[in-house]
């Protein structure tokens, strides 16, 4: 008698919610970070750009008519925009792990998750954060707004590309290698397409020589820390959700555990020679 503990595998709409879910909790978590770590740098800054505007109050004036939303408004926001964005990333991890689950080499599912959701992070963000790092209020060009929000999104496709280009190495090389070489291989593929990619896109010096240097910096870490905060969190909270209620379990025909490499979205299906 053979025992077999897991259920059955769950529907793309299954997954699709409760990668929703994950990222909603990790987007309300993001925001509580950027609310405490990245709200006092945000103030500091647009005291100086209100200091800047009471020196020509010509320019001042026109900021204020500018302003459609008060600081208040955008505090009270924060929850609901990284909530949302969260849930969208969620979302969009779901649909990624439903369509590359059976390419990727993990002994689980939810360790398959947790693979796509660091990817992201790295591709999307870590990326994209070394070539074009966020600035402050007060900071930057208003004329060359346009072409810097292009040339960012730009670089998270490529981020991306660079990613996918590292697991194309890895998956090159042939089973049983050294993991070195394998490691090797990988960082090769995702290198040589994120250093082409910084080489070849413009850069953008607007910040002015009289900004403190260690607010810029504060400013941009508690950003990018506000983005691990919410990759970790989402996949962190996909992988359990995804592992929830699954055990390794006994092959019910054969008697044997799972082939190695099989997901439980695999239970039930031969496995690929």
């Amino acid at each position: 008698m053979s025992l077999n503990t897991t259920s059955a595998p769950p529907t793309f709409v299954t997954v699709l919610l409760r990668g929703l879910l994950a990222g909603l909790v990790a987007g309300l978590l993001a925001g509580t970070f950027a609310y405490v770590v990245g709200e006092p740098r945000i103030e500091a800054a647009i005291a100086i750009e209100e200091a800047a505007t009471h020196a020509a109050p010509a320019v001042g004036h026109d900021h204020h008519q500018d302003e459609l939303v008060s600081r208040e408004g955008q505090r009270g926001g924060l929850f609901l925009a990284t909530g949302l964005f969260g849930a969208a990333m969620g979302g969009l991890l779901a649909t990624a792990y439903a369509l590359l689950r059976r390419r990727l080499r993990t002994a689980d599912d939810g360790r398959s998750g947790l693979l796509l959701a660091g990817g992201a992070l790295l591709g999307a963000v870590i990326v994209p954060f070394l070539k074009y790092p966020p600035n402050p209020p007060a900071v930057g060009d208003p004329d060359t707004i346009n072409q810097r929000t292009g040339t960012y999104l730009l670089m998270v496709v490529l981020g991306l590309v660079a990613v996918w280009a590292g697991s194309l190495g890895h998956r090159s090389i042939r089973r049983g290698a050294p993991p070195w070489l394998r490691a090797g291989a990988a960082g090769g593929g995702f290198l040589l397409v994120a250093v082409v990619s910084h080489l070849v896109l413009p850069s953008f010096e607007e910040v002015p020589d009289d900004f403190p240097a260690t607010l810029l910096w504060n400013f941009r870490l508690a950003s990018l820390g506000t983005q691990v905060v919410l990759w970790a969190a989402t996949g962190l909270l996909f992988t359990a959700l995804m592992s929830r209620g699954r055990r390794p379990a006994l092959d019910r025909d054969a008697g044997r555990l799972p082939a190695p490499g099989r997901s439980a979205f695999d239970a039930g299906t031969p496995a690929r020679p």
